[in-house]
């Protein structure tokens, strides 16, 4: 038995294999009225079709809490009815493939309000729609205008939006609910002393920069069911040699601190918190990342980054780096991956019945 084809139960929701397709924005929301933040047919067709490919998880990109925590004017979000409907559909497509909808929810902090990467990646000015970010300090990311530094108060009404918006995401029918605690928003900006210099119960030393962290996973888990997993995606590493930052270490004491509060797995990523950073990228770069997290941290883990062979994918998981992997760009490059990954390790594949007798064995 393959252990990339293994299913894996977190407290009563079992999925069916260990190969998850990690978020990824595709700056294809709708950006106008009334429809602002809505999923559109685009999205139905490019995460179902990753469901129908085999993939036991399939995970919606970032999506906003707040219109302000938008990275660009064309982020989903889940903060209106509108919203929650559209989205529903997707849920409802993934489910019917076997594969389990999740969806990650997000706040992009002080890299807020840029065009899409193929336009540059540039601030939009307030003429053209753009919006003021905001941070735990004043600090900007890069060449981005300088956030406003959020009140206590303020920081309040983020955590409650994040509850609420994992209200509605249980309504649209997601099965889990990842917080995005990585890539420079809102919340990594609030873990790594190289973006926090509050001096308030949000700053200082690690307690204080953990705690929005801390007291957005609880809210989520507050309003999920006791039945269903919450996921905690990390940066495991800025990335920042020679200066203060956030480290992996850093990221297994917050596992288990997450584990407190009744997160399920950490999600390891790394990087985005700062332009300059030294990320040193090759096959399967971040998975000693995972590893040292759920050696130290104590919750299971998924693992990110240049995976992209079946062979390799299977050894991260009996090397026990890992309990699944999430990919990302191989998805986008070949959504039946998790198929051929099937029949190249001796697996049951699971072919949608449409495809199925017609490929059979021979798929």
């Amino acid at each position: 038995m393959s252990a990339l084809f293994e299913p894996l139960t977190l407290r009563s929701l079992t999925v069916p294999n260990r190969v998850w397709m990690a978020p990824m924005c595709m700056y294809s929301a709708a950006a106008d009225g009334a429809d602002l933040g809505v999923a559109t047919d685009f999205h139905l067709a490019h995460l179902g079709s990753r469901a129908a490919g085999g993939a036991g998880l399939v995970m919606v990109e970032a999506t906003a809490v707040r219109p302000e925590g938008r990275i660009s004017p064309y982020d989903l979000g889940l903060w209106n009815d509108r919203q929650q409907q559209a989205l529903g559909r997707i849920a409802a497509l993934v489910a019917s493939h076997g594969a389990v909808p999740a969806v990650q929810l997000a706040h992009s902090g002080r890299k807020a309000g840029t065009r899409q990467p193929w336009l540059g990646g540039t601030p939009v000015p307030p003429e053209e729609g753009g919006w003021q970010p905001v941070g735990p300090s004043d600090l900007p990311f890069g060449a981005n205008p300088v956030p406003h530094e959020l009140t206590v108060e303020e920081i309040g009404a983020v955590v409650r939006s994040f509850a609420e918006a994992a209200q509605r995401a249980l309504a649209a029918g997601f099965q889990v609910a990842e917080v995005h605690g990585a890539h420079g928003y809102l919340i990594h900006s609030f873990l790594s002393p190289a973006a926090n210099h509050r001096s308030d119960g949000y700053g200082g030393g690690f307690a204080g920069r953990a705690r929005l962290a801390l007291e957005v996973a609880a809210a989520v888990r507050a309003v999920w069911p006791a039945d269903l997993p919450v996921f905690f995606r990390v940066s495991a590493t800025d990335w920042l040699a020679g200066e203060p930052s956030w480290t992996v270490d850093d990221s297994a004491l917050l596992a288990k601190e997450l584990q407190g509060v009744g997160v399920d797995l950490v999600d390891v990523s790394s990087g985005g918190l700062a332009p300059h950073a030294d990320v040193r990228v090759g096959p399967g770069y971040q998975v000693p990342f995972a590893a040292r997290v759920r050696e130290l941290g104590g919750l299971p883990v998924s693992a990110v980054g240049l995976i992209t062979e079946p062979e390799q994918a299977e050894r991260i998981l009996t090397d026990g780096l890992a309990d699944a992997v999430m990919l990302g760009r191989e998805l986008l490059r070949n959504p039946y991956w998790p198929q051929h990954a099937a029949r190249t390790l001796g697996a049951e594949r699971r072919w949608p019945r449409q495809y199925g007798f017609a490929v059979g064995a021979r798929g």
